[in-house]
């Protein structure tokens, strides 16, 4: 098939069904029974009511226990490139620009620069999570297993999701040993930081389900997400800019994230918060209309 010839793949349930059996085996040996003690239709009634939640939790463990053994491509690289930001753009240029809207510029762009790898990480996790098993063949083993549609999302979203706010925080704290912060809204940064890490890990699960090649899946990360992200307010603030450009940068939807995240840090924004959450709201919901869509199509 790879070759571009005509074949049929006709995916065997074997796997699902030792691999599900191997689940709720070991369910019941946490409540001291077996299969042989309660018997067959006792087990088959076990199979029935295994809990939905349980593939999504699974593949969110796989990918932390995944995130583990990989520290220094999952968690070290991307720490150190922010680290780098804050030196080049906190020391060398912040030496020059004594404050933005009364807040020292490192601590200005710590928002910014969260919010940068909050968005390339969640699209990267998400869409490589779920085109790498349709690159490996081994995805048919997910659509034969009894797991539902919305189970295998929320496992694919809910283990990219997971690893971008762990390495938000992980930012966060790294920020903290270059500029002194403070975060005004607790509250609404937890918001943002999880709002902002599911939406754009279900984005990136919609890349990955159209992506059928490795090149679509950098095409919009590297070429319109990125840029985007550099040009929406990371490094300054849109007030900063001629209102003929002020007006021109509303246009980018990164403003809205960026404000509404740095909101949360300094109390003000280039944007109102409600805008802000309106939009990543909206977003969201739009995305979960798209794969729902997708789903029922049946793409690819």
């Amino acid at each position: 098939r790879m070759r571009g010839f005509n074949t049929l793949w006709q995916p065997g349930y074997d796997h699902a069904g030792i691999a599900t059996q191997a689940v709720v085996e070991k369910e019941l040996r946490k409540q001291g029974r077996s299969r042989i003690e309660i018997g067959r239709e006792a087990f088959m009634a076990e199979l029935r009511v295994m809990p939905t939640h349980a593939p999504a939790l699974a593949e969110i463990g796989t990918c932390l226990a995944r995130t583990g053994r990989t520290l220094m491509q999952s968690i070290v690289s991307p720490v150190l490139s922010t680290s780098l930001y804050f030196v080049v753009f906190g020391s060398a240029i912040g030496s020059r620009i004594s404050s933005v809207e009364g807040v020292s510029y490192g601590a200005f762009i710590v928002p910014g620069l969260i919010m940068l790898s909050l968005l390339q990480q969640s699209i990267s996790n998400a869409s490589f999570g779920i085109y790498f098993p349709k690159f490996t063949g081994t995805i048919y083993e997910l659509l034969s297993a009894p797991v539902s549609f919305l189970e295998a999302v929320l496992g694919y979203v809910g283990a990219a999701a997971s690893k971008s706010i762990i390495l938000g925080l992980l930012i966060l704290i790294t920020a903290a040993f270059f500029v002194p912060l403070h975060i005004a809204h607790p509250f609404w940064m937890l918001t943002f930081l999880v709002l902002t890490s599911v939406t754009f890990s279900m984005f990136g699960f919609i890349i990955g389900v159209w992506a059928d090649g490795f090149e679509k899946l950098q095409i919009i990360p590297l070429l319109i997400v990125t840029p985007l992200t550099f040009l929406g307010g990371s490094f300054y603030s849109v007030k900063m800019l001629p209102p003929f450009w002020q007006t021109v940068t509303l246009f980018n939807p990164v403003v809205y994230l960026v404000s509404g995240f740095r909101w949360s840090f300094h109390g003000s924004g280039d944007v109102s918060l409600g805008t802000s959450l309106g939009f990543i709201l909206g977003f969201l919901a739009l995305c979960l209309l798209l794969t729902s869509w997708m789903i029922r199509r049946g793409w690819r």
